[in-house]
């Protein structure tokens, strides 16, 4: 029996530049109860020749089972009685290996019946939740035009009618449905990734915010990398601010884990850092509020942050250093090898003990420095394909070999985090935050 010429509702994907059909044979899965007098689906052939695959079900019991990678479209007879095609899914509705259990996002289009026609569509949503990526046809007679439109608009990508069908036009139809249904999911991922760009800019201005050094006879410089795939952002943190006694205040931090929750947190740390800070706290009274922050924020008890934090005199030759469980600063002076700043008897992260201390300790910086500030995802990378990781010493053996290069700045956190990526055999697993205070001897902003 023939189906209809599809209605031209827009310009077909395949006719307006659009990707190409999928290589390989196609495969059709035509779902209908009467294979001995319903559908009879004539043999057909893809644009390359290649027969295509045809496949029945009686029911969406046969369907979920025939439903596999390869199958490109499906072909619901709407004529397949509800009540026949959806009882036998009710016996496995949660079982393992169910849609439902293998967290398929629902097909684009109303859910909740919308129309005249919402009983006798049951079985096309069953359809749609069952298959979300497949393009779907729908087929029915040439008098019930109107259930047909109503079908399209619960999602299916054309409708057929049941007289009409021949291989050139059913041909056509499934053509043309599969690249409608690239189409959408295209459009889908593009809105998706917008709105993922738009949620990390908003995290990004709390993350990384502009450091306020006005005033002051510092150079700053940062490099960020989060060590999820696909994100913009992970768990670090870091600012410096210049209160109005000349003080040079400088902070990095690392939220334990790697999702959005952690980088909201990180979010409220930095934010709280920075308003206790230009209210004058500092030291073990400032990490001891920090802790109170993290602790009404946090959703699980299990959830800390280390931090690292750093105040400079405003004759910047000295500094006070206070560790809550965060690697030791890293300081580089004119004609000497970089150096660990000292990390004996500091303070546990953030979150992990309740009433703990954060001892200051006071360093000696001297004139002309350069001070790093980093997250523990610089060092944590491997070296090789073994297992051994680059650690703080191998991580001043690459400022050292940058450094006896000529590179000072932006360029030398570049090239160093290039480098421990380098070491890694790619891109690290965790965030990565890095921030370069200089300071020449007698220069002035």
């Amino acid at each position: 029996m023939p189906v209809p010429v599809p209605r031209q509702r827009d310009v077909p994907a395949a006719d307006s530049g659009q990707a190409a059909l999928p290589t390989g044979t196609l495969t059709l899965l035509v779902i209908e109860d009467d294979p001995m007098g319903g559908i009879t689906v004539p043999e057909m052939l893809d644009a390359a020749g290649n027969r295509i695959r045809i496949r029945t079900a009686r029911n969406l019991t046969e369907a979920e089972r025939l439903l596999t990678d390869d199958v490109h479209c499906i072909l619901l007879d709407l004529s397949l009685q509800n009540r026949q095609a959806l009882a036998p899914m009710a016996a496995v509705v949660g079982a393992p290996g169910h849609a439902s259990s293998r967290g398929l996002a629902p097909a684009t289009g109303p859910t909740a019946p919308t129309g005249p026609h919402e009983d006798e569509l049951a079985t096309l949503r069953e359809v749609l939740r069952l298959a979300p990526r497949h393009a779907v046809l729908v087929l029915t007679a040439e008098d019930d035009t109107e259930r047909a439109a109503e079908a399209v608009r619960v999602g299916a990508q054309d409708y057929l009618f049941r007289h009409e069908l021949d291989n050139r036009l059913l041909t056509r139809a499934i053509r043309y449905a599969v690249e409608r249904k690239r189409a959408d999911i295209a459009q889908y991922k593009l809105a998706e990734s917008k709105l993922r760009a738009q949620e990390n800019a908003r995290l990004e201005r709390g993350l990384l915010p502009t450091p306020l050094l006005q005033g002051s006879d510092l150079h700053f410089a940062a490099r960020y990398r989060p060590g999820r795939s696909r994100a913009l952002l992970g768990g670090d943190f870091y600012d410096v601010v210049r209160t109005p006694d000349g003080t040079v205040h400088a902070m990095i931090g690392d939220v334990c884990g790697h999702g959005p929750d952690e980088a909201a947190l990180g979010v409220e740390l930095r934010i709280a850092w920075r308003t206790l800070t230009l209210a004058g706290l500092c030291g073990d009274a400032l990490l001891s509020t920090l802790q109170e922050v993290l602790e009404a924020e946090r959703d699980s008890e299990e959830i800390f942050a280390t931090l690292c934090t750093v105040d400079i005199a405003s004759d910047g030759r000295r500094a006070g250093l206070c560790l809550a469980g965060h690697p030791a600063p890293l300081v580089l002076r004119p004609d000497l090898p970089a150096q660990l700043l000292p990390y004996e008897n500091n303070g546990p992260a953030l979150g992990l003990l309740p009433r703990a201390r954060w001892p200051r300790r006071q360093v000696e910086l001297g004139g002309t420095w350069s001070l790093m500030l980093y997250t523990d995802g610089l060092i944590e990378g491997r070296i090789g394909e073994g297992t051994e990781r680059l650690g703080q010493d191998g991580m001043v053996s690459i400022i050292n070999s940058r450094l006896e290069q000529g590179l000072r700045g932006e360029a030398l956190l570049d090239s160093a985090v290039t480098e421990a990526r380098r070491l890694n055999g790619g891109e690290l697993t965790d965030d990565v935050a890095v921030v370069l205070l200089d300071r020449e001897s007698g220069r002035r902003s």
